[in-house]
């Protein structure tokens, strides 16, 4: 079976290399020529000695997910399927700006977290990407938006699409490690970014290995609501969650933490939920056990309903009241734009196809859903 020479980072390249006899700086131009040219046939590496161009040939390829379907948004968003094999498909969107162009990336087909508002985790867990499959979907991305005149159009990478990274981390990390380096797509740690539920542990291991950009996906202020939307707060609840954070903005390449916050009409989404969020990360809350403020921004995400989920976005004026309590207090608060509505690329909309082994339909189904009586009036 052939090595697919995605699945490396330049060292892993280069060690791959040493094992067919080359020096190091084949694996070089190797690494430019795959990830900087998108080249996939041996042949037109010009400047790859003739001998290993034929070693490559016999042993290896260059070989990213196969592209199933592209859907164009009115609003210049794209969204890619991907076949990940055995019935497995993963999406991947392009979100055009005025300043940046940003692509959403999967890291699993499917996901085992089973947050109640997403639809990703509604399709239950079939396996994690490879490394191969997930630079890929850059690696396709470049090429095909890049510009007439060579111009690279993306810029912002956010580890945000089906699955939690953290869960991945063995195909995460060399993947991260191709998207930061210079030989091959050169992003700044800044413009990487990683998304995580809370898998403390592995918050950790990539403080110390590779530390991006962190997103974290909070959606609640206490324990008792965040149990019930984000399961994976069961394992590890809000002060471990909030520990870790603090640990990792020692390395971060950004000095805060961006907290995403999913607005569901009714459930988390009062100004006493805002309240109690201020004074969980200014250290007040008895989560907190620390005292610590933690610096960070909120990203307050408008809820795209799905039948199944049994939850309603919450209103644009209920949106704007939470977020000025949390300005009010002095955080950095934005509102998510919604993309890509009409192609379903907005977040939490990532779907795929999975061939679920978790039976999180089933699983989903039985889970009780908060009564609107229990929830408080809405607006």
């Amino acid at each position: 079976m052939a090595v697919n020479l995605l699945d490396f980072d330049l060292e892993g390249l280069a060690a791959y290399c040493e094992s067919l006899g080359e020096k190091r700086f084949r694996a070089v131009q190797l690494f430019r020529w795959i990830h900087q040219k998108g080249a996939s046939d041996f042949e037109q590496m010009s400047d790859l000695a003739k001998s290993l161009r034929g070693k490559l040939a016999g042993v290896a390829e260059v070989q990213g997910p196969r592209l199933l379907s592209e859907h164009r948004s009115a609003d210049g968003t794209v969204k890619w399927l991907f076949d990940v094999g055995a019935g497995n498909a993963v999406e991947a969107v392009y979100i055009p700006e005025a300043d940046r162009g940003t692509l959403c990336v999967s890291s699993q087909a499917g996901c085992a977290v089973g947050c109640r508002f997403c639809s990703t985790g509604h399709q239950g867990f079939s396996r994690n990407l490879s490394t191969a499959e997930i630079v890929g979907q850059l690696r396709f991305a470049e090429r095909r938006m890049r510009q007439p005149d060579g111009e690279r159009v993306i810029d912002n990478v956010v580890m945000m699409g089906m699955g939690e990274p953290l869960q991945n981390y063995a195909a995460l990390l060399p993947a991260l490690r191709t998207m930061l380096d210079d030989h091959g797509y050169g992003l700044s740690r800044r413009r990487v970014t990683v998304s995580t539920s809370g898998v403390v542990p592995m918050i950790d291991r990539l403080r110390e290995d590779c530390p991006v950009a962190l997103a974290v996906s909070l959606h609640a202020p206490t324990d008792t609501l965040r149990d019930g939307l984000v399961p994976l707060n069961r394992k590890y609840p809000l002060a471990e969650l909030l520990e870790a954070c603090r640990r990792y903005l020692d390395k971060a390449p950004r000095d805060f933490i961006t907290f995403e916050y999913c607005m569901l009409d009714g459930v988390n989404d009062t100004p006493e939920h805002a309240a109690e969020l201020v004074r969980l990360v200014s250290g007040q809350a008895a989560a907190n056990r620390g005292g610590l403020h933690i610096p960070c921004k909120f990203n307050l995400i408008p809820f795209n309903p799905f039948p199944a989920s049994g939850l309603l976005r919450s209103s644009r004026a209920r949106v704007q009241a939470f977020a000025l309590v949390l300005q009010d207090a002095g955080f950095v608060t934005t509102v998510r734009k919604t993309r890509g509505d009409d192609i379903d690329a907005a977040c939490g909309q990532l779907a795929g196809e999975v061939q679920d082994r978790t039976n999180a339909r089933e699983r989903l189904a039985r889970q009780r859903v908060i009564p609107i009586s229990e929830r408080g009036a809405t607006a």
